[in-house]
């Protein structure tokens, strides 16, 4: 498997993990440590294992489920660092809503599995007028 595909397996498991609300998968998908960042839309950015796996419990807890359709998604890899960009689509029982997402991975040298370290995700406005590639 080359170094795109690993990564893009990676992050399809982070967003398997986000839809069936698995914490257990969800921890398996980041780096437990200290580098780990996440930003959810309207959040401050959170550092550190441990701040981080507490969002995703807090989310997991609440009423909201959501499905990702995902768009726009491209794969980097510079050595052992990787990113992916990508449009998450949500739909949920709210309506839905576009988020501009960044996901930083490193590759483990313990077992040379792709880690999330960072999850950045921005809400995307749509003005009149406007298109998905501008």
């Amino acid at each position: 498997m080359t170094d795109e595909a690993a990564v893009l397996e990676a992050n399809h498991a982070f967003y398997a993990a986000f839809e069936a609300r698995d914490m257990d998968a969800m921890s398996d998908v980041w780096e437990h440590s200290d580098r780990s960042v996440c930003t959810h839309p309207g959040w401050p950015t959170l550092r550190g294992w441990g701040a981080v796996s507490g969002s995703w419990f807090a989310l997991f807890q609440g009423p909201q489920h959501l499905q990702f359709v995902l768009t726009r998604e491209q794969v980097d890899v510079a050595g052992d660092t990787a990113w992916v960009t990508v449009d998450e689509n949500l739909l949920g029982d709210q309506g839905g809503a576009t988020v501009a997402a960044v996901n930083l991975f490193t590759r483990s040298p313990d077992d040379g599995r792709w880690r999330m370290v960072v999850h950045h995700g921005s809400p995307v406005s749509r003005t009149v007028g406007s298109s998905p590639d501008d």
